[in-house]
Order: C-alpha cells, then sequence, then structure tokens
C-alpha cells in the first residue's frame, strides 16, 4: 500500500540537523514549516518555531528534553492543526531529535495526521546514541504512516576514507532527492532504507555502494521493492542506464523495481529507497527489541524525566 500525501502539508525539524533539513524541504515541497527544539539557535528567522524549555539546566538529558516536550504537547497540536500530511525531520543521533521525535509522532497519530518520517541513525562509534535512537525509531515507526530511515554508519562502513562532516552531506543531499520526488514517486505505507554513495564515483560503483549499504541494515529477503533515483539521469549514456536497469530487475524482480530520473541534478550518482519486511539492523539497538510486541509489557509513551514538585523530607 503506498502512501498519499495530501495537501496542506506541513515540514517539522527537529532539533539542529532536522531543522536544517526542514527549511530546505519546504522550499521543495511549497509547504508551511515548523522548528522545535530546546536550543534556540537551531531556529530561523521568519519561520515559526515552538521553544523546548528546560528552565534553568544548561546540559538537558534527553529524558528531559522530552519530558520538556511533552509539557507543551498541546502547543504542539495546535501548530499541526490545519495540517493534512506532516513531513517529520529528525536527526535520532541528536540528543533534541531522539527526545522529541516520540512525542511529535504521537501527537501527530493521535490528531489523525498522515505522517511521513526521516530519520538519521548514529555512527557505531557513537555507543552512548544508539540504545536511544533504536527506542525512538520504534516509536515513530509504530505511529508513522511510511518511515525513510538512513544509516549514518552503514554508509561509513561502504566509504571508511570519508570524515563524518562528507558522511551528514551525502545523507542530507540523498534526503532532500527523496523530498522532492514526494509528489511523483509512490512510497511505501511501512519501514523504507534509504542508501546512497559518495561522490565522483561512475554510475555502477555509486549503484554497488548503495545496494552494500542496503544489505547491511536488512537481509536480501526483506526487501520488498525499491525505487531506484538516478540523479543527473540526462547525462548519463543510454547503455549505462539499460544496464542499470537489468541489474537491478535481476535483483528485486522487475515488478518491484521503479527507476526515477526526474532530477537534473548535475552530478551523476544512485538514491535508493528500498521498502522493507521484518527485522533490520536497528532492532537490535534496543536488547528487548527482539521480544514479540504481544509478550512486552511497555509504557505507553517512552521513558522520560518530569519535575512531580513531590515535598520529600529527610527522616533521621
Amino acid at each position: 500500500m503506498s502512501f498519499q500525501v495530501k495537501e496542506p502539508v506541513l515540514v517539522i525539524g527537529l532539533g539542529g540537523v532536522g531543522s536544517k533539513l526542514a527549511v530546505k524541504a519546504k522550499d521543495s515541497l511549497n509547504s508551511n514549516c515548523l522548528l522545535i527544539s530546546n536550543d534556540s539557535k537551531d531556529f530561523v528567522e521568519e519561520v515559526p518555531s515552538v521553544h523546548v524549555s528546560t528552565d534553568s539546566v544548561v546540559n538537558p538529558s534527553m529524558q528531559l528534553i522530552r519530558g520538556s516536550a511533552y509539557n507543551i504537547s498541546e502547543e504542539i497540536k495546535s501548530k499541526i492543526s490545519g495540517y493534512s500530511t506532516v513531513v517529520m525531520m529528525s536527526n535520532l543521533a541528536g540528543k533534541a531529535g531522539s527526545a522529541i521525535a516520540p512525542v511529535v509522532s504521537e501527537i501527530c497519530k493521535e490528531s489523525d495526521k498522515g505522517l511521513i518520517s526521516f530519520a538519521i541513525m548514529p555512527f557505531k562509534y557513537e555507543k552512548d546514541r544508539i540504545f536511544n535512537s533504536g527506542v525512538s525509531l520504534k516509536r515513530v515507526r509504530e505511529d508513522s504512516e511510511c518511515t525513510i530511515v538512513l544509516d549514518n554508519d552503514s554508509l561509513l562502513e561502504s566509504n571508511p576514507d570519508l570524515t563524518p562532516k562528507a558522511c551528514y552531506d551525502i545523507a542530507n543531499s540523498a534526503i532532500m532527492h527523496v523530498v522532492e520526488s514526494l509528489g511523483t514517486s509512490e512510497m511505501t505505507s511501512e519501514t523504507n532504507i534509504l542508501t546512497t554513495s559518495k561522490e565522483g564515483q561512475n554510475i555502477e560503483d555509486s549503484l554497488r555502494d548503495s545496494l552494500k549499504m542496503l544489505y547491511e541494515n536488512a537481509p536480501p529477503n526483506a526487501v520488498k521493492r525499491s525505487i531506484l533515483y538516478v540523479v543527473g539521469g540526462s547525462n548519463i549514456p543510454v547503455g549505462v542506464l539499460n544496464s542499470i536497469t537489468n541489474l537491478t530487475s535481476g535483483i528485486f524482480s522487475e515488478s518491484n523495481s521503479q527507476i526515477d530520473m526526474t532530477s537534473t541534478a548535475e552530478e551523476s550518482k544512485v538514491v535508493m529507497l528500498s521498502s522493507i519486511q521484518g527485522m533490520t539492523k536497528f532492532d537490535n539497538y534496543d536488547p528487548l527489541g527482539m521480544i514479540p510486541q504481544e509478550d512486552t509489557l511497555d509504557w505507553s509513551t517512552p521513558d522520560c524525566s518530569i519535575d512531580c514538585k513531590l515535598d520529600l523530607y529527610q527522616l533521621e
């Protein structure tokens, strides 16, 4: 089943990275934008924003930011009330993104909004962020009609010579290619893995790296359908395009693969969006994620810190 984008559309950016992506995405979609963060430095002039205040705490924990976001949930709900589709941009490797994303996705589901979520996952060496990102992604996937995940770690695995900044630039570029095609491409209403390659490669090598990145996130039999965005397709020889089309059709079966060449960028590379059914490597980020949902006793809301204002006196 494909995800239907209905107007009016609101793009929500969470935290620093999410806010930058949202500002770019609103221009591509010709939509309105809302920025949500606990750091006012993430906001842009003339773009509506919601500040998640943690009062006097200078270095708040992820749980405190989430608890503070729940405190202003009514304000967020009023901001999205006039829209049919919400596009949420979040970096789950960041503290603000992983904290606020489940709150916003929960509000969107309760308000019966069509939610498409873009989530960026952390590098493997960011060990203190992996668990929180896995828990947040699980919550976001449950609340979203369509979730698009880009894994920084698998991008670095395929290209170990890249710097973290180069990975961020490649990831952001890939996300924007998908955003630009939201009005023309059909996306499945489930989890989708977004993969790509570094700049300066020929198109066959770019496809190879995209496939390698995909199979580091999910087993081959979990891939049900793929859209191949051939960036700068008008500059690529027809014989090469035919070659990569035959290759992808052989891997995913012809009925489950689609080629999109609407991008007019000058550089040539492949951006691949693959729908996944079943387990992904992100399910292992939460040690309890392997337990079936029906056998799990979980909180209806994700863990967060709240100020109960209890007067508890020390007993001598």
